[in-house]
């Protein structure tokens, strides 16, 4: 059985979402963001980013 997390980076999902970097760890410190925290690097889950995003269709941030 794979156990690996699919995850993405501050920088992968700054790209992905057309924001700078530090606006994504600032919606991450105000938990607007699905993330999580390794060795003090946020790190965000393919499948619950993907969720977020349809979620957030029509909605501001």
């Amino acid at each position: 059985m794979d156990k690996t997390i699919e995850s993405y980076t501050v920088d992968e999902v700054a790209e992905a979402l057309k924001i700078h970097p530090y606006t994504v760890r600032r919606l991450c410190r105000e938990g607007k963001l699905p993330c999580f925290k390794i060795g003090g690097q946020w790190r965000f889950r393919k499948k619950k980013l993907a969720e977020w995003c349809e979620n957030q269709c029509g909605a501001d941030i």
